[in-house]
């Protein structure tokens, strides 16, 4: 199962990203637990300054944009 996290304080852009997110899981048919990450503190761990960011099993695939659900579905087949 994939661990998709996607960083943001909650702002538009952040949900959009979230909601392309869910369309690109449902579209692969991969299993996936998405988490909605919005302390400050735990996405500055991840050494992100911009929001929204996305990170799918620990890494960073994306910060400061809203990725289309078809970007997303690249890097869920990329790590496949």
């Amino acid at each position: 199962m994939k661990q998709i996290k996607i960083l943001g304080t909650g702002c538009p852009n952040c949900n959009s990203l979230q909601e392309n997110t869910q369309a690109a899981v449902a579209a692969a048919g991969v299993e996936a637990q998405i988490e909605k990450v919005e302390k400050i503190t735990d996405i500055i761990g991840y050494g992100v300054m911009t929001t929204p960011a996305l990170v799918i099993d620990g890494k960073v695939k994306s910060a400061g944009k809203v990725l289309s659900p078809e970007q997303i579905s690249a890097f869920l087949a990329e790590n496949a």
